[in-house]
């Protein structure tokens, strides 16, 4: 009897130190293992996204599947409004967020920068591009080219642009017909709005020109792309101008007469900037989600469930780094993550900008 005992005390323990050993993804050195540990101990990881919930959904329930000890606290908002909340959270010393992720790229650089971030080597280096890593820090989360949406129903074929000329040639010669049609990010009340401008007049000579064409044509502005793809498919306008590849896929799943260009000019990439907080409560934890998002088994879900598009050249689908290269080759223009972006918050350039960027909301 004492023998059977025996031997099944010792298959359970063979069991419990499989289904430990399992948490530890293959490839990550053997004292991962206390991270998992210690983010058990924890319990729960508090994130704070631009990424809407319903896209970061198959990822948050794919993470508390494999640990299901460490529950995902899941606060979905806009570039803006994350980068003030977290500024005052850290002000007040009374812990903030503990992974901060956010499509604002130049404000997290700007948040690591200040010093407000975790120095942590992720496991998942090796397989990033050198680009979409700074400081052991800042971590690109995804590969998202920025489109042009419109309305199939709408727009007739001939007058659907292939790039950026394109458009500012269509608005130049119809102003009347895209009058009140054309939608884009406000970079006034937008960080990501902000952000992609300042892409553009580095990427393309005639950017002031185009936006001047908007403003004649009275291009509305919004801070959300959801908003936007919403009233290009309802029809109240015809035409959004840069709009997250991954929003545009997801949402023309849904709807077939959402069309999607990417610009054969140039393809801006942007990517989803995660990192965790120095003033984190549970920094295991959110080690534990920042490794997961970045793993191969992470990316596939980005890909092929969220819509998000890949940085990993090694998982396959439709939104993915190796499809964008297919459709746009050499027209790729990835958006590093490094100091440069930091050109972008220099106060006086800002305000120069903004006094440009008036002039061209009238036409002018």
């Amino acid at each position: 009897m004492r023998q059977v005992l025996s031997a099944t005390v010792f298959a359970a323990a063979l069991a419990f130190c499989a289904g430990a050993q399992a948490q530890v993804p293959a490839g990550y050195p053997a004292d991962y293992s206390k991270i998992v540990d210690a983010a058990k101990k924890e319990g729960k990881v508090v994130i704070y996204s631009t990424t809407d919930a319903v896209s970061a959904n198959p990822l948050v329930k794919d993470f508390e599947a494999l640990y299901p000890s460490v529950k995902v606290e899941y606060s979905d908002l806009n570039s803006t409004e994350l980068y003030n909340r977290f500024i005052a959270e850290s002000a007040s010393n009374n812990g903030t967020g503990d992974l901060i992720w956010s499509s604002a790229m130049d404000l997290q650089v700007k948040l690591v920068a200040d010093g407000l971030a975790l120095t942590y080597a992720s496991p998942e280096i090796k397989a990033l591009p050198k680009w979409a890593v700074w400081k052991d820090a800042a971590y690109g989360t995804t590969y998202e080219p920025i489109a042009f949406v419109y309305n199939k129903r709408l727009v007739p074929e001939a007058d659907v642009p292939k790039d950026h000329t394109a458009l500012m040639k269509l608005l130049e010669s119809k102003p009347e017909l895209y009058k009140g049609k054309i939608t884009a990010y406000d970079p006034e009340r937008s960080g990501v709005g902000y952000l992609f401008c300042n892409e553009d007049i580095k990427n393309f000579p005639a950017a002031w020109d185009l936006f001047k064409a908007m403003g004649k044509a009275q291009v509305k502005l919004y801070t959300s792309a959801g908003a936007m793809m919403e009233r290009v498919t309802s029809g109240e306008h015809t035409i959004a101008y840069g709009i997250f590849g991954s929003y545009a896929l997801s949402r023309s799943k849904k709807d077939p007469n959402l069309g999607i260009v990417l610009p054969s000019d140039f393809t801006m990439i942007t990517s989803r900037v995660a990192f965790i907080s120095k003033s984190a409560k549970n920094p295991n934890a959110a080690k534990l989600f920042l490794d997961y998002l970045l793993s191969k088994r992470g990316q596939e879900i980005v890909a092929n469930k969220a819509d998000l598009y890949t940085l990993r050249s090694d998982v396959e689908g439709e939104a993915t780094l190796t499809q964008v290269t297919k459709l746009i080759g050499d027209k790729a223009r990835p958006v590093p993550i490094d100091q440069t972006l930091l050109e972008n918050l220099d106060q006086t350039k800002r305000l120069a900008f903004l006094s440009k960027w008036q002039k061209a909301k009238k036409g002018e």
